[in-house]
């Protein structure tokens, strides 16, 4: 018997039995308590989760909204934490990781041409299996990325989101020199307004109607669009009466998918990053007669994430300047609140280890 079946063994043998866990029990309920330690089939590693990160869905679940959460599941999908065992993976134990939690049904269209994170099916862990509110959670290897040890677990946290901005980056088709419009400065447009500047825009413009937020992204060195402004018209004013050749729709709310033709210069390209919980209108009149390019962006591929790794690893986008704030798991109902609120942070984030300390 090697060493390492040695050490991995043992390593299971002192494991505890139960741990802490977020479990949601209905709407706008969830509490800890204990819960059984996954069990790791062969191909799956588990980790110790460091930080889980708070997005909209997670919201959506909590309020009862969410079309697929049943009640009693552990959320989270967020991920930045620890490989305790690795079982038959060949990871490294104690090697950070962070996941890549989309779920794809491999034989459907979509999947079969190489595109899983547009599944026919697709689903998620923290949403229809057993997520990372917790002290550990089990997942395939293939959907574990490594993270340099360099990297603090609060900035890795914020990788998943960062993937979303990535990709939404990639599909816009943005060039060099462009000027760019985000509307809507949560953590998903600012990310996508730092990720644009990054790919060679020349100018990135953020639309938010909250004065806190427009504060923020004012700290980061983006222009704002100044209060009682429409987008359009700061647009307008900045480029000559053209618009913005890229502008991404990051709050799916009605009001801004009213916006977007307007914002948007002829032959310009908008990409919906914002998921719209019901049909929005939008003037199909203004995208023809401009010839506008109009894409939807649902999560990110794998390549995202692994570009996303690179992003924070590099430290390219300073993400450490983002108001982040942290709550222990035993406090996870206080987190969901403030997340709810964000009225002082960009990102909540919910933390199950010591080590993540």
């Amino acid at each position: 018997m090697s060493t390492d079946t040695t050490t991995a063994d043992a390593a299971r043998e002192a494991r505890p039995a139960t741990m802490r866990a977020a479990v949601w029990e209905g709407a706008d309920r969830i509490g800890v308590r204990d819960v059984p330690v996954p069990e790791v089939p062969a191909g799956w590693a588990l980790v110790e989760v460091e930080y889980t990160g708070i997005c909209g869905t997670d919201l959506s679940i909590l309020h009862g909204t969410h079309p697929r959460a049943a009640a009693g599941l552990v959320p989270g999908h967020e991920i930045v934490g620890r490989v305790v065992d690795a079982g038959t993976t060949g990871l490294p134990a104690g090697a950070r990781v962070v996941a890549e939690p989309l779920i794809s049904c491999g034989e459907c269209r979509a999947c079969r041409s190489g595109a899983t994170h547009v599944c026919r099916d697709l689903k998620l862990y923290g949403i229809d299996t057993p997520g990372s509110l917790a002290r550990y959670v089990a997942l395939p290897a293939a959907v574990l990325h490594q993270v340099p040890d360099h990297v603090p677990a609060r900035l890795a946290a914020l990788v998943e989101p960062l993937a979303v901005a990535v990709h939404a980056v990639r599909l816009a088709g943005l060039a060099a020199g462009d000027t760019v419009a985000v509307l809507g400065g949560g953590p998903i447009g600012v990310l996508t307004a730092l990720v644009a500047r990054h790919a060679g825009a020349a100018r990135v413009v953020v639309a938010e109607p909250r004065a806190w937020r427009r504060s923020v992204v004012e700290g980061l060195g983006l222009d704002v669009v100044p209060d009682g402004v429409t987008a359009a018209e700061h647009l307008a004013a900045l480029t000559g009466g053209e618009g913005a050749d890229v502008a991404f729709d990051a709050a799916g709310h009605p009001a801004v998918a009213a916006q977007l033709p307007a914002v948007t210069r002829v032959l310009g390209r908008i990409a919906v990053v914002g998921v719209h919980k019901k049909p929005a209108e939008l003037d199909l009149q203004s995208i023809c007669f401009k010839e506008q390019t109009l894409v939807g962006v649902r999560v990110y591929t794998h390549d995202d994430i692994a570009e996303a790794v690179d992003l924070v690893a590099s430290d390219a986008l300073g993400l450490d300047r983002l108001p982040v704030a942290e709550f222990a798991l035993d406090d996870v109902a206080a987190a969901f609140e403030s997340a709810a609120a964000g009225e002082d942070n960009l990102k909540v984030l919910v933390r199950s280890a010591e080590a993540a300390r």
